[in-house]
């Protein structure tokens, strides 16, 4: 009798211990993805003589590029701030001109990197 009251109280305490752990795994998980990725402010001036229209960002050896961080266009001899979180050392900057043309850039994800576009920046047009 005494072995079967201790595996009943037993059963009841497993899955309490289960669910305690559980809350607190989930107390503690977006503590630690905020703390691996920072908000990364990057500068970006642009003093080509084309409008940047989108702007993406991605690792530094991939093409699978992120959301487009642009609301509105980067007029020609504008700059603009952009704010988005990052975790990795360096980053890549796609840029997507007037004409449909992509230029990029790779940072240093230190500080507050800035990238100049100007009119001899490499474009990419799909030649």
């Amino acid at each position: 009798m005494t072995n079967f009251h201790r595996r009943s109280s037993n059963t009841r305490i497993y899955p309490l211990l289960i669910f305690v752990a559980v809350v607190s795994l989930l107390g503690v998980l977006p503590r630690l993805s905020r703390a691996t990725a920072s908000d990364l402010t990057i500068s970006v001036v642009n003093n080509s003589q084309k409008e940047i229209r989108h702007l993406f960002l991605t690792s530094a050896g991939s093409d699978n590029w992120g959301d487009d961080q642009l609301s509105d266009p980067i007029a020609a001899g504008s700059s603009r701030n952009l704010n988005a979180p990052w975790s990795e050392s360096t980053v890549k900057v796609v840029a997507e001109d007037e004409d449909g043309c992509f230029l990029t850039s790779t940072l240093e994800a230190t500080g507050n990197p800035s990238w100049t576009i100007t009119s001899s920046t490499t474009r990419n047009c799909g030649n």
